[in-house]
């Protein structure tokens, strides 16, 4: 972290003796050197002196880094007292304005050195690289492999910043918005027209208000969940993880939070406009995903509890694909939650526009594919059936000696996940040594499980971490968090940030450390690190997912408040360029959001003149340990800007 030691002075040759160095200095020529050598030392002090003013300039000026007792938290600057040429000041500010003047950008750095990144288009306001509507067209639409990732091409990769749509302004804060979105953030009325009925979304003027209703739960989702709660225990905190499938605007996961449990929400790019994009500016964890051809990019036994209502799965199809999908990511003992088609079919089966056998028959694929991969029916009471998991494999195994599909998944690694091939196969449970042992080991219940040794750690699957590790890494971050608050007072504001980011999360101590807060991390593990920690990281009841970030998160553009980087740069520095990583950064960053960036001090340097380029305000500041650290942390401000209005928009402010 602190970058790399000093190599050791290895001898080529023995030294020479005491009697040789000795006789060596007898020698006449000793005098000269002598005179020589104070000359020399004197010439370098008078030129030192001469230049001292100079240099001490031009590094300053090069290399922006300020101890952290310099940096105070101040007003926005005035439009008045900044220019394109003016030097930074010494203030950063990371409050909320809805509005800045650009010209704040300083120029620490001559201005003809800097790459300057031209606002992209208004068309790309709301563009997601690797899951765009033109790129998918060339891809096969059979089991919706054209709504998988499809990232582009080095060389179609966009070199400018993403805008926001003109009116752009920060979200309700969290829990007011739960039910409120701000019309300008994501103009699109189509799910008012197309899901009026069923009590999802409702256009109010300059805004949205979300009544919580969902297909299956037109009463709201509160109510739903409180049905849910009548037939599985959801307040003991034995259920903490959660995910939905085919998430709608993630009513479900949001109504969840007030249970303690965290939903990770997904639903792909498609015609129903923005989904995915409502429940991030509603402060839902969310992610644009499919599930296909591949995996889930999450970990095995990542889950509690998993979802579907009327999602449109086909989990009867492809043998039991989906569903054995599903079973990797449930954890032991884990729940799994359907309603809409085919459950209670014939009391809907008219209204779903569906015959009766093709419902009864798609009931009854379910039931075979619950069964041969050894789940139990618990219930089914009206519109919910929910089926669990076994808590270990050793009646599964006995059963599979007579049915042999589909077969026990070969020697694999099971937490694998990006760009992972699914397979029809039924994914092993770690080997338990009786019929009451929970494979893999027995959780806490929250929130307990924060900060309980996760059972991967001390089973030792997880290479190179113990116990100590662990614990080393939950103070390391507690004392982190600490002065990073002292940097930005902003971080102690409860509610001035709800959507967080970490791009490099290792053992989640970063999340850990805010649980107190009205917020929630997207903990990613890069695909790239050396030792894969999210299963950790879902063991002590956090989210995340795995990325690659040579490529574009599959999220929406201004998804984040806050982004934290732990030497991603130093991680990604032989892999792709530093460039592309920023303005990936800056796409999915909102207006007037936050960055944290820990790297080592070079490498800081480089991204402080990118940073520039982006229009971000910046300071590099000390390592938390002092001057010493090769380590540094930059702090930086996407400062606030829109695209212009359009005639659209125009109509519609004076309508």
């Amino acid at each position: 972290m602190a970058g790399p030691s000093p190599p050791y002075y290895r001898p080529l040759s023995k030294p020479p003796s005491a009697a040789a160095a000795t006789s060596y200095w007898k020698k006449p020529r000793v005098y000269s050197l002598v005179v020589v050598t104070i000359l020399c030392s004197l010439s370098y002090l008078f030129g030192a002196w001469q230049h001292s003013g100079s240099t001490t300039s031009i590094v300053s000026a090069t290399i922006p880094c300020f101890p952290s007792t310099n940096i105070t938290i101040g007003a926005h600057p005035s439009p008045s007292t900044s220019s394109p040429t003016s030097t930074i000041s010494k203030e950063l500010d990371f409050a909320t304005h809805h509005s800045a003047d650009e010209s704040a950008a300083a120029a620490t750095v001559p201005e003809e050195t800097i790459k300057k990144y031209p606002p992209c288009d208004i068309k790309y306001s709301e563009y997601t690289p690797c899951e765009d509507s033109n790129r998918s067209l060339k891809f096969g639409r059979n089991r919706l492999i054209y709504r998988e990732r499809h990232c582009p091409e080095k060389d179609e990769l966009l070199k400018c910043r993403v805008p926001a749509p003109h009116g752009y302004r920060n979200p309700f804060k969290w829990p007011l918005s739960r039910d409120l979105v701000w019309y300008a953030n994501v103009p699109h009325k189509e799910l008012t027209v197309e899901k009026a009925v069923q009590n999802w979304i409702r256009y109010d003027g300059d805004r949205f208000r979300f009544p919580g209703g969902g297909t299956m739960f037109p009463n709201g989702a509160g109510a739903y969940i409180d049905d849910i709660g009548k037939l599985i225990n959801l307040k003991d905190g034995s259920i903490r993880t959660a995910i939905d499938t085919g998430c709608g605007v993630a009513s479900w996961g949001a109504y969840l939070l007030s249970k303690n449990i965290v939903a990770m929400s997904f639903a792909p790019r498609d015609t129903h406009e923005a989904q995915v994009q409502f429940a991030l500016e509603r402060g839902v964890p969310a992610l644009i995903g499919v599930i296909a051809s591949k995996r889930l990019p999450y970990p095995s036994r990542a889950f509690d509890m998993a979802h579907c209502s009327r999602c449109l799965i086909p989990w009867g199809q492809y043998d039991g694909t989906y569903l054995m999908e599903v079973d990797r990511v449930l954890r032991p003992g884990g729940y799994w939650i359907l309603s809409g088609p085919p459950i209670n079919w014939k009391n809907h089966w008219k209204g779903w526009q569906r015959t009766a056998e093709d419902l009864s028959a798609e009931k009854m694929q379910i039931e075979n594919i619950t069964q041969i991969i050894c789940w139990k029916k618990l219930v089914q009471k009206g519109d919910i059936a929910i089926w669990q998991k076994p808590t270990n494999h050793l009646p599964c195994k006995k059963f599979h000696k007579t049915v042999k599909n589909p077969p026990f998944c070969p020697a694999q690694d099971p937490d694998k996940a990006w760009y992972t091939d699914l397979e029809t196969c039924l994914t092993p449970l770690p080997e338990v040594s009786n019929s009451e042992e929970v494979a893999g080991g027995e959780l806490e219940k929250w929130p307990k499980r924060l900060n309980a040794a996760p059972s991967r750690i001390t089973r030792g699957t997880v290479n190179g971490v113990t116990l100590e590790t662990f614990q080393q890494n939950s103070q390391l971050w507690r004392r982190r968090i600490s002065y990073y608050k002292t940097v930005n007072n902003q971080l102690g504001q409860v509610g001035r940030h709800r959507n967080i980011l970490d791009m490099n999360a290792f053992l989640g101590g970063f999340a850990a450390s805010l649980t107190e807060d009205p917020l929630w991390v997207m903990n990613i593990v890069p695909v790239e690190a050396k030792v894969n920690t999210l299963g950790v990281i879902y063991e002590r009841g956090l989210i995340g997912t795995y990325q690659s970030w040579c490529e574009a998160m599959s999220t929406y553009p201004r998804t984040y408040d806050l982004i934290h980087a732990d030497s991603v740069f130093t991680l990604y520095k032989n892999s792709c360029e530093m460039e592309d990583i920023m303005l990936e950064m800056d796409r999915i960053l909102r207006p007037e959001g936050s960055l944290i960036i820990r790297d080592d001090v070079d490498m800081l340097v480089k991204v402080k003149r990118i940073a520039h380029g982006l229009n971000w305000e910046s300071k590099i500041v000390d390592h938390e340990d002092g001057p010493l650290q090769r380590e540094k942390l930059l702090f930086a401000v996407k400062l606030y800007w829109t695209a212009p209005a359009s005639s659209d928009q125009d109509e519609h402010i004076t309508s």
